[in-house]
């Protein structure tokens, strides 16, 4: 599994933005398309939402070979592995709409135990 420095992650971002923004989209689509148009998952168009030369199931596959962690589609909630130096993993977590990564938490704790970076000196 690869693991991101806080840099890494941080400078993953833009792309990360625009393949959240689409498969944000796609998500949509399904959920209508399973209901047969009489639901939808109400987002927010962004500046992320520009074209990015992918379908959605490549879009996942970038995901899963960079080692990011989809959470959440429709939020765009994401974990990136990273690898403390106590040798300690944690997920540096961001979401969609964050300005930048400014989050972190243990890999069992969850997005409701996040606590801010920088990550401590010591785990």
């Amino acid at each position: 599994m690869p693991y991101f420095s806080v840099e890494e992650a941080r400078a993953y971002l833009p792309r990360l933005r625009r393949i959240l923004a689409l498969l944000r989209r796609s998500a949509s689509l399904n959920v209508k398309a399973a209901t047969n148009g009489h639901a939808a998952v109400r987002t927010k168009a962004t500046a992320d939402d520009a074209p990015l030369d992918l379908d959605p199931e490549q879009a996942l596959a970038e995901l899963e070979e960079e080692g990011i962690i989809l959470r959440d589609p429709v939020v765009g909630l994401v974990d990136f592995p990273c690898l403390h130096p106590s040798g300690t993993v944690v997920q540096l977590c961001w979401q969609l709409g964050e300005d930048e990564l400014g989050w972190w938490h243990l890999p069992d704790a969850g997005f409701a135990s996040r606590r801010p970076l920088p990550l401590p000196p010591e785990l």
